[in-house]
């Protein structure tokens, strides 16, 4: 919205959104993950498995964005996005492939997802790595910590890719952006986001397991409905 009001064209308003959103998770994401951690719930081992495949598919995802139309983003953002809130929504206990995460071949393959789905929504791959993991056995509150770690090299190569995948663009885009980032986005946004992530780490620890499915997947949901009404527009 704020950048449709500052006339950034159409051609490459989503892209800067989804690259300024990247780049602000970055701190935000270091601190969740620190909390997290310090609360001794974070599955290092999944993280550093997933790190090298999930940047793998930041990078993929940066490419498409550099070439592909807003619309195909958005349908991307509102596919991913519908399907891990239904599952948050209406899923049970019951709904696992196993008890235990798989082996190698298949982990790359779950970190290649999440981080081309991170890069092609604009957010650290959270909401896809907690149902991968949930699936998979592990307790949401640990899941919800590791999906964190995960987050920072997300991010921090997500930022990365945004900014190189813009430069061709330049022309196009407002006063103070490399690439696909705000750089305007960043300083008013970043300090914010940073401050409040402590908090919702601490939140997410303080609620149930179904009480954090539930809100997690009423917000998607919201988030869903105002990509579907954009692209009916």
């Amino acid at each position: 919205e704020v950048f449709g009001a500052l006339s950034v064209p159409d051609e490459v308003r989503f892209q800067l959104c989804v690259g300024t959103s990247i780049a602000i998770i970055v701190p935000t994401n270091v601190l969740s993950f620190w909390t997290h951690r310090k609360q001794g719930a974070v599955n290092m081992d999944v993280v550093r498995t997933w790190s090298v495949p999930a940047i793998a598919g930041v990078a993929v995802g940066s490419a498409i964005a550099a070439f592909a139309p807003a619309a195909v983003l958005k349908i991307a953002f509102v596919l991913i996005a519908a399907m891990v809130a239904v599952k948050l929504l209406l899923g049970r206990a019951s709904w696992q492939v196993a008890d235990v995460l798989p082996g190698p071949a298949a982990m790359t393959g779950y970190g290649f997802s999440v981080g081309l789905g991170s890069s092609l929504m604009g957010i650290s791959g959270g909401s896809i790595s907690n149902v991968i993991l949930t699936l998979h056995g592990m307790p949401m509150h640990n899941a919800v910590a590791s999906s964190a770690g995960l987050g920072v090299p997300i991010s921090i190569a997500g930022t990365v890719g945004y900014v190189l995948a813009g430069l061709p663009h330049e022309s196009q885009l407002p006063p103070f952006s490399i690439g696909f980032v705000s750089l305007i986005g960043f300083v008013l946004m970043a300090p914010i986001s940073s401050f409040t992530a402590p908090y919702g780490a601490r939140l997410a620890h303080a609620w149930s397991k179904r009480r954090l499915e539930i809100a997690f997947g009423c917000f998607l949901l919201l988030v869903c409905a105002r990509f579907i009404v954009s692209l009916a527009g």
